[in-house]
């Protein structure tokens, strides 16, 4: 499986940007598609997850009401939209697959089986 992140750049504080991953090899109807970040000096954080079984959902604390996570089956690829974007939200931004789904999903970097090589964004203030 291979994942390919898009859409990052340069917004301003406020701004929105839609990231996009774009899945080959596999169809992300049968993974959790997660998303990370990692900004500068600073460790590797889950953002969000989507499973493509039952189309369960979940956010981090910090982008809870700001960023949605969907995807786009005929395309096969998952999509995190992110408004109101705040300077805290700069980081190279990954996508990530998860084989294996189960009740009260936790995302995890360990879980993950693969990933994508990532997209920067930058929020200016």
């Amino acid at each position: 499986v291979q994942l390919v992140e898009s859409g990052g750049g340069l917004v301003q504080d406020g701004g929105a940007l839609r990231l996009s991953c774009a899945a080959s090899g596999a169809s992300v109807d049968n993974y959790v598609i997660g998303w990370f970040r990692q900004a500068p000096g600073k460790g590797r954080e889950g953002v969000s997850w989507l499973s493509g079984s039952d189309g369960a959902t979940w956010y981090a604390g910090s982008v809870k009401g700001r960023f949605t996570i969907s995807s786009d089956n005929a395309k096969n690829t998952v999509y995190l939209q992110m408004n109101e974007m705040k300077p805290g939200d700069t980081a190279v931004y990954f996508c990530a697959a998860d084989r294996d789904y189960y009740r009260d999903y936790f995302l995890t970097e360990l879980a993950m089986d693969y990933w994508g090589k990532g997209t920067t964004v930058t929020v200016s203030s």
